[in-house]
């Protein structure tokens, strides 16, 4: 499960690390609702919108558990969008959304750090903001004490930490 804030190379490594285990890639659900709702109002993610994002997310992921590939990349999860909700909407989120993304749990978290460059789209709004989003993301991750792996650095260097310790856990 790739984690961390915005633009810090999660969709980059949930393909990669999907083509070279060849897993199934469960891309984020957020992404693609926001961008039509931005694309047909101009507004960015709002507190009604956090319900159908998770529901959204958790069909995709569904259909990816049970699919023939024994291994599977999510680019996001519910804990991501409780974090994102309680960053946004002043420590508010959904009650049923808060509940399932406590529930929910993967074997491994992929920390993404922030080294990577900002780049700017539709849907990002943080940029001055990347230290104390990272900072929140790991804090969610302890409190909720779900293992994680924190990934540095370049793509290579991140794809060879992360298939390291994976194919530790694997063999």
């Amino acid at each position: 499960m790739l984690f961390g804030p915005e633009s810090s190379g999660k969709t980059t490594l949930a393909k990669k690390l999907s083509e070279y285990y060849q897993g199934t890639w469960v891309p984020e659900f957020a992404r693609e609702y926001l961008q039509q709702k931005w694309d047909a109002e101009q507004k960015i993610c709002e507190p009604q919108d956090i319900l159908p994002i998770a529901i959204g997310q958790m069909k995709l992921e569904n259909a990816a558990v049970h699919s023939e590939k024994k291994i599977v990349f999510c680019d996001t999860d519910l804990l991501e969008t409780k974090v994102y909700s309680e960053a946004y909407y002043d420590g508010w989120c959904d009650d049923e959304v808060a509940k399932a993304a406590l529930e929910n749990t993967y074997d491994l978290y992929l920390l993404t750090y922030i080294d990577t460059p900002w780049q700017a789209d539709d849907l990002r709004d943080r940029p001055d903001q990347r230290e104390e989003m990272f900072a929140y993301f790991k804090q969610s991750l302890v409190k909720h004490g779900r293992p994680y792996l924190l990934v540095k650095g370049s793509l290579e260097d991140r794809m060879q930490l992360i298939t390291n310790h994976l194919n530790s856990l694997l063999n």
